[in-house]
């Protein structure tokens, strides 16, 4: 069944981690950059994770999962190599409205984790429904060498192009201007410019 591609916003908001592994480390750090504030739960946890709750980025609770755990978390996320605490933790999550992500689970996932490319703002998700995720980490890849950290910049410069366009304004003729290849030689007060212009005049 296809998923509905959606970037949550979860700074501030509680996500469980269930397991201590490389799984879950991988799971973790991810989740640590959308300013998450995350749980950890497991009997025994790797480094990196012992680390951050050293430094005080997140929590670690070193015992097995309790169903309760899951109580008042926006997103859970099932990462340890036992099947059957994936599968309570799946169970518990569901009775409380909370998206679940389990690993190497994807038909019992309400949340497949995807693919992602950033560049500043941008973000490009690949998924392949939880299918076959090396595919989506290799397209990801390929589109790596496409999609250059000149688009992180095209975003910026039309955000701020958003405050002063008309209602009219036609966006995607100013995207195929030209300005891309401004911004990728530097030129950045020329593609302000150009893009400025050319959405003076189609908003006309």
């Amino acid at each position: 069944m296809n998923g509905y591609p959606v970037s949550l916003a979860l700074a501030g908001r509680r996500v469980l981690v269930v397991g201590g592994g490389r799984v879950a480390t991988r799971r973790v750090g991810d989740l640590l950059e959308t300013g998450a504030r995350v749980d950890v739960v497991a009997p025994a946890v790797s480094a990196e994770i012992a680390a951050w709750a050293e430094a005080g980025q997140l929590t670690v609770a070193l015992r097995p999962f309790e169903a309760g755990d899951v109580t008042g978390a926006w997103l859970c996320v099932a990462a340890t190599d036992d099947p059957a605490v994936n599968r309570s933790a799946v169970v518990a999550a569901e009775r409380e409205h909370c998206f679940v992500s389990a690993a190497g689970d994807a038909s019992a996932s309400s949340a497949r984790a995807m693919s992602v490319l950033r560049r500043g703002d941008l973000e490009v998700a690949v998924g392949t429904s939880g299918r076959a995720p090396g595919v989506a980490a290799w397209v990801r890849r390929r589109l790596a060498s496409v999609v250059g950290p000149e688009y992180g910049v095209l975003v910026d410069l039309m955000a701020e192009a958003r405050t002063d366009a008309g209602r009219g304004a036609n966006w995607q003729a100013a995207l195929d201007s030209g300005i891309l290849a401004s911004i990728r030689a530097g030129r950045l007060d020329e593609a302000r410019e150009g893009l400025r212009t050319c959405l003076s005049s189609s908003s006309g």
